[in-house]
């Protein structure tokens, strides 16, 4: 009888000794200078000493995965825009903060380890932390055996910022007439794929590399990365725009994720003409019969953040973001009312 071993019950330790040294390039090239240590350690470390310079720091955390997006790489076979999601995904809940992302661990899951598919998924992590300026310090890759299928995987990301307690950003501040803008999304993000495997795969009958026009295919489309905006977020900061609320319109799309920056006294009305038309968005469209609402309650539908202002302070910061291109639109304003979402065309 053979001897048992770990690599017969379908865990590979050299498959992931392998793995570790085929990702320490892309690791290591998210470091700063707070970053003291390399790969390989128990935990990860990160110098805060920097912190003595704000009066009261406030540490900023988020986590969050990319959802059943996973199936479609899984479909296409691409792995490399993946880890873009899912620092997306973690770091756009914590800038609306206010804060400044500090560093991003990963947690990587998967039936049986593939060195060199799992490596595209980090490559794309890396270029979401260094688009972030945030350095991915750690994670864990779990090999799990009959957890998952063995082309499968899951992954989940943690993010950790800091913002200053008398600059923090919570919309309390927010009140009567101020202006809401809408900064440009890239597509569906990582939201809502339940209903888009459902519309694309099973509604429609297309296939993953079906051509949806002259030069885009289907994986092309559902596998845009999520935008990452920290680099708007800093340019208003930087700026000192008097930022009062921003929301990452994700999960739950406008009508959930609005709210939860508004005062009691506030709701926000949207004037749906003014987003700018995404072709995937009009592609759903033209081709389902989805209810507008619905559209609105799932999707980001054009407008992946929004950020809240006084109206003194709408044309600078248009200025601010439209400089090189036009990314940043004004969709609507702030009344008195009951911390709800109304939608033109929609709702009124």
């Amino acid at each position: 009888m053979d001897k048992l071993n770990y690599k017969k019950s379908g865990v590979n330790i050299d498959e992931g000794n392998l793995f570790v040294k085929k990702i320490k390039g892309y690791v290591e090239s998210t470091f700063n200078e707070h970053v003291p240590d390399s790969i390989g350690g128990f935990a990860g470390l990160f110098d805060i000493s920097f912190i003595k310079n704000y009066k009261k720091p406030l540490l900023v955390s988020g986590t969050d995965g990319v959802g059943t997006k996973l199936k479609v790489a899984f479909m296409a076979g691409r792995y490399d825009t993946i880890g873009i999601d899912l620092v997306a995904m973690c770091v756009n809940d914590v800038i609306v903060t206010g804060a400044k992302p500090l560093f991003f661990l990963d947690y990587l899951a998967t039936g049986k380890l593939d060195s060199s598919k799992m490596a595209d998924v980090v490559k794309g992590i890396a270029e979401g932390c260094k688009e972030a300026e945030t350095a991915l310090i750690g994670g864990e890759t779990a090999e799990m055996p009959g957890m998952y299928g063995q082309n499968e995987f899951d992954l989940a990301g943690f993010c950790v910022g800091v913002v200053d307690a008398e600059k923090i950003i919570d919309g309390k501040k927010i009140s009567e007439n101020d202006v809401v803008i809408g900064i440009k999304s890239n597509g569906y993000h990582s939201n809502g794929y339940s209903l888009l495997r459902k519309i694309y795969f099973d509604y429609l009958n297309l296939k993953i590399d079906d051509k949806i026009n002259d030069y885009q295919t289907v994986a092309d489309i559902l596998l845009k990365p999520t935008k990452i905006y920290y680099q708007e977020v800093k340019k208003l900061l930087q700026e000192n725009i008097k930022v009062k609320g921003m929301a990452h319109i994700t999960g739950g799309g406008f009508y959930e994720n609005i709210p939860r920056i508004l005062p009691d006294n506030c709701s926000v009305k949207i004037f749906s003409e003014k987003i700018p038309e995404l072709f995937e968005y009009t592609f759903i469209k033209q081709n389902t019969n989805i209810e507008n609402r619905e559209l609105y309650r799932v999707f980001n539908m054009g407008i992946g953040l929004i950020v809240v202002v006084a109206k003194e302070e709408k044309e600078r910061l248009l200025n601010i973001l439209n400089k090189d291109s036009t990314i940043a639109y004004e969709i609507g304003f702030i009344e008195k009312g009951d911390k709800t979402v109304k939608i033109s065309g929609v709702d009124f």
